[in-house]
């Protein structure tokens, strides 16, 4: 039996430094991976191969514990400021025109309400 070589073998090999080159042009901010890819002769999918798979090598640190002494602070100033509360329940809110609202609770004095609404129709 014979065997010939008819050509060049298809298949390129990447060298490590050429795959991390690559890689890391493609974690450029504003890189494209398309464009890296043709601009390099080699399909997208291989560059994101190659992204995970150092991705997969880049293992985080383990966790380590390190030793915390705690000593008492200075007391605290009064109570925690108040959390601004969202539409509370009963509350209405009135459309003035021009982009503008006015909110107010269901207890609001109607008599107050209707001096504040007769100074903004005037506006």
């Amino acid at each position: 039996m014979r065997a010939d070589i008819l050509g060049v073998e298809r298949r390129r090999r990447w060298s490590s430094d050429d795959k991390a080159r690559l890689v890391a042009e493609t974690l450029e901010p504003a890189a494209c991976v398309s464009e890296i890819a043709r601009r390099n002769d080699l399909a997208p999918s291989l560059l994101f191969t190659w992204r995970r798979q150092a991705r997969a090598r880049t293992v985080a640190p383990a966790s380590v514990f390190l030793p915390v002494q705690v000593t008492p602070g200075p007391p605290a100033a009064g109570p925690p400021p108040a959390k601004r509360r969202r539409k509370a329940a009963g509350s209405i809110e009135i459309d003035i025109g021009s982009g503008r609202r006015l909110r107010v609770g269901s207890d609001v004095d109607a008599a107050a309400l209707a001096r504040v609404l007769d100074v903004l129709e005037r506006r």
